[in-house]
């Protein structure tokens, strides 16, 4: 997102990255990735004598890609407004430049250029380079978009541009990053501005829990240790007590000078390395552990007041799901909400919130802005960005604070995503601790329990274990909760909710373009292909809104933990329901799914699924998707229980029905393709008819008989449109004396639904709409209808079909009936119906079996409909008779 501040020259720039990230921009993502090779080992730690001038050259790189044009050693690349189009630009740059091999992930890792020049001055051998003029400290910092999505799905802010699926998503990579030099939770009581240099001394007050850094020369206790289900590292992984930590330096962010640098040298060789580390780096480790500490400063707080909240505080009310959650709680409480907007000013803020709220389908109307105060500010700033005076009135007036906001990004690491998930939530609790007591209501993520091999996932379990999450979102997701179980300890009360996947709107469609989830289901239906995974933990945006919003306005719900996940999808199930939509797919192993659709978002870009080629190249990222797809059903009992009490609609499983305005919305933004009538068919059978037509108004004596097939390409378009398609051929000697070819042809069932025609005496059952050609190209036309009448032969009534036929763009010439065989009807059109071969046996019966049940059902329906108005008629009990009865 552009910054507010940015200089005029650069936003041309800006714009096309972040129209790349969004997906477009015409730039795919292999062309930026041409020159990176994926490597995993840290180098050891860099020789101070090149280490400056090293520094140097990736500060003054990295700061040609920033709205700035220049960036301090020791801030971060993102906080200063990269994106990660940038960060692979970037890097191939300097793999040219420098000449070594440079694994993608470390940038997006720890993207501090002191950081990287400590790791890649190793693979330097003995090359020198040319000196470059070191940053001065100064400012620099573009604010990006606060967002979520799968696991965590919480508040995106995407562009309201990328409507698109992507459907799609679990959540891709949607950029916010906090300005440079604010990564400490400022505000907080006792809280230093940074954290030391090289050289400062660290203490634990108890084993195995870490100290936070502080400035030069002070030193500090650690942590109180974690509590009950929190899985800290134990001793073995290095962090008991923390002796020799590597210093946790922020400091903020200055100005670089484009480098110097000779011609690349030969790259050194380097050992090779596992796809994916088992184990979180431990410089990670290391902040997590100090950032938790922040929650032991916060203020003490007594309970609050057990009402319905009247005054609400929302962050990321510009997201996906923060946006419905707006909603959600002024349709279904009394509440006026203040909603913290990224933006320069409270026009500006208005102006976003109110584009925002469009592109997801949502109202902004005169009642919404009458209800809402637009706070312009930023959750990764000192007290929001707020001024003191706006502080300490929100401080007293308020009555619930709620969290949305997130920065989702699943290849960046932790130090570039603490600002806005880990500080900016402790920001928020300090500002729900501070004068008047309030609840915090957080949604978290059950990225929570991301690792692999975890067994069980339930509102109460132990989290992950720390160490195991290599993900930077995983991680900033874990210490936000660990670090708001430690405020519980203070008196607040703090409402834990956590989504999974969050899909599309049921009713709208509207979805989250850069949700993980969305773009798996694009490329699932896109390619026909799935990987096996055991569940995928994802619920409608639509519900999640509303049970969050009902947990945020019921009191006695305030202070548990709640998972919003809904009913897990199994692989069959997927694969059941895309067979049902007609789309059927194939099951892949994970590594063979990965590679096959990177070749065929190779071979054929699709814009809008870039996003998702970068998150299937990185090896850490590629973890998260493991442990998401290899985990287990998350548990839900409680949020069951709360639903159940409040009489919400109960959870339901996101199968093909809920998820179906959304596929609409993807196949018109080109994210998905439904199934065509072009495609081979998913079930199709014969219908054979005899019959004499003749011209109008005169005997019909000409036979006339058809052989068609009819076809469905998907049970979609039986709910959507009620159609099914038709091929086949027409012989009628009146017309030519060859037999004419069905060039397109539909028969809907129960057109309007079965309204009834010439005054209630005729039904309708059927409708044929054929185009036809004969031999010698001449085009026709014929009309159809099967009618049901309130007499006894039914049997008849659902085999003949009255017909009109005429010349294209004239009226009908001939008219007449045909009539499918007795003994032709239930050998062609229920034993002879033929099913997709690629379908399972199981498949193919269900298939057959819905179809019929379907089509049993409306054929019933209308065949009764005739019987039920005449049996109206005949018990009309209506005291005063109508002038229709007295001439009846």
């Amino acid at each position: 997102m552009r910054d507010v501040n940015e200089e005029p020259e650069y936003a041309g720039r800006r714009a096309a990255a972040e129209a790349i990230e969004r997906g477009g921009g015409g730039l795919g993502v292999s062309d930026l990735l041409a020159r990176v090779r994926t490597m995993d080992t840290a180098p050891a730690p860099a020789p101070a004598a090149d280490l400056d001038t090293l520094t140097a050259t990736v500060a003054a790189a990295a700061g040609r890609r920033l709205p700035s044009g220049r960036l301090a050693p020791d801030a971060d690349f993102f906080d200063a407004g990269g994106t990660s189009v940038d960060a692979v630009e970037l890097a191939a740059e300097l793999e040219g430049e420098l000449g070594i091999e440079i694994d993608l992930d470390e940038v997006f890792a720890d993207a501090r250029p002191s950081s990287l020049a400590r790791r890649w001055l190793p693979l330097l051998g003995s090359g020198t380079l040319a000196a470059a003029p070191v940053a001065s400290s100064g400012a620099a910092g573009a604010p990006t978009s606060m967002v979520a999505g799968l696991p965590s799905a919480a508040g995106v802010s995407a562009s309201p541009g990328a409507s698109a699926p992507t459907a799609a998503a679990l959540a891709g990579v949607a950029e916010a990053s906090a300005p440079a030099g604010e990564s400490t939770a400022a505000g907080l009581p006792g809280v230093a501005g940074t954290y030391a240099p090289p050289g400062a001394s660290t203490a634990a007050a108890s084993p195995g829990v870490a100290a936070a850094s502080t400035q030069s020369g002070a030193s500090t206790p650690g942590g109180l240790p974690g509590p009950a289900g929190i899985s800290l590292p134990d001793a073995a992984s290095g962090l008991a007590g923390l002796p020799g930590a590597a210093p946790l330096d922020t400091a903020p962010a200055g100005a670089g000078a484009p480098a110097t640098t000779p011609a690349p040298a030969p790259a050194p060789t380097r050992p090779a390395a596992p796809v994916a580390t088992q184990r979180a780096r431990q410089e990670d480790l290391d902040q997590i552990l100090a950032d938790l500490a922040l929650a032991d400063r916060l203020p003490f707080t007594d309970v609050p007041e057990p009402v319905p909240p009247r005054r609400v505080l929302l962050t990321g009310a510009t997201g996906f799901l923060g946006s419905h959650l707006l909603l959600d709680l002024l349709r279904h409480s009394d509440a006026h909400v203040y909603c913290l907007v990224r933006a320069a000013d409270e026009e500006a803020a208005t102006a976003r919130l109110g584009e925002q709220l469009r592109s997801y389908r949502l109202p902004w109307s005169a009642e919404v802005r009458r209800r809402i105060t637009v706070l312009p500010g930023d959750l990764r700033r000192p007290r929001l960005g707020l001024t003191d005076e706006r502080w300490h009135t929100l401080s007293h007036e308020l009555d619930s604070v709620v969290g949305v906001a997130a920065a989702v990004d699943f290849l960046r690491g932790y130090r570039s995503l603490r600002a806005g998930n880990v500080l900016g939530t402790l920001t928020l609790a300090e500002l729900a601790a501070t004068g008047r007591p309030k609840p915090l209501h957080h949604i978290s993520s059950v990225a929570v329990f991301n690792e692999v091999g975890i067994t069980s996932m339930g509102e109460d379990d132990p989290f992950a274990h720390v160490d195991r999450l290599v993900s930077g979102y995983d991680q900033s997701k874990w210490a936000a909760e660990v670090a708001l179980r430690r405020a519980r300890d203070h008196g607040l009360v703090v409402t834990a909710l956590r989504p999974g996947g969050i899909g599309g709107h049921t009713k709208t469609g509207a979805y989250n373009p850069q949700d993980l989830s969305s773009g798996l289901i694009s490329a699932f239906g896109r390619f026909r292909t799935v990987p096996a995974f055991r569940y995928l933990n994802a619920a409608p945006v639509d519900w999640v809104s509303r049970v969050a919003a009902a947990a945020i306005c019921e009191p006695d719900a305030w202070g548990f933990d709640y998972h919003l996940t809904g009913v897990p999808n199994t692989l069959g199930d997927v694969v059941r329901d895309m067979a049902l939509g007609g789309m059927h797919v194939r099951v892949q192993d994970w590594d063979e799914w990965r590679a096959d659709t990177l070749a065929r978002l190779e071979a054929e870009p699709v814009p809008e699924l870039a996003f998702l080629s970068r998150v299937l190249r990185s090896p850490t990222a590629l973890r998260l998707c493991e442990a998401t797809l290899q985990g287990p059903a998350a548990g839900g009992e409680r949020t069951a229980a709360l639903v159940a009490a409040l009489g919400l609609a109960p959870a339901a499983r996101y199968d093909s029905r809920a998820q179906l305005r959304t596929f609409e919305k993807l196949a018109d933004d080109g994210l998905a393709r439904l199934p065509h009538k072009d495609d081979q068919p998913y079930l199709w059978f014969s219908e054979t008819t005899e019959g004499r037509v003749g011209p109008v108004g005169a005997a019909a004596e000409t036979p006339c008989s058809m052989a068609l097939t009819l076809s469905i390409a998907s049970m979609y378009q039986l709910v959507t449109e009620r159609r099914v398609d038709v091929t086949g051929e027409l012989t009628c000697t009146a017309l030519h004396a060859e037999p004419l070819t069905v060039e397109r042809g539909d028969v809907w069932v129960r057109p309007d639904e079965g309204i009834p025609q010439r005054h209630g005496l005729r039904h309708q059952l059927l409708r044929y709409r054929l185009t036809l050609r004969d031999a010698d190209g001449g085009r026709w036309w014929l009309e159809g209808r099967k009618y049901a009448r309130a007499r006894r032969d039914l049997w008849r009534q659902t085999r003949a079909l009255t017909v009109e036929i005429g010349r294209e763009g004239e009226a009908a010439s001939l008219i007449g009936e045909v009539v499918v065989p007795a003994g032709s009807y239930v050998r062609d059109q229920i034993d002879g119906i033929r099913v997709d071969p690629r379908l399972t046996g199981q498949e193919k019966r269900a298939a057959k079996l819905t179809w019929l049940a379907w089509f049993g059902l409306e054929m019933g329906r209308g065949l009764v409909a005739p019987f039920a108005r005449a049996a109206a008629d005949l018990l009309d009990l209506r005291r005063t008779p109508t002038l229709t009865e007295e001439h009846r």
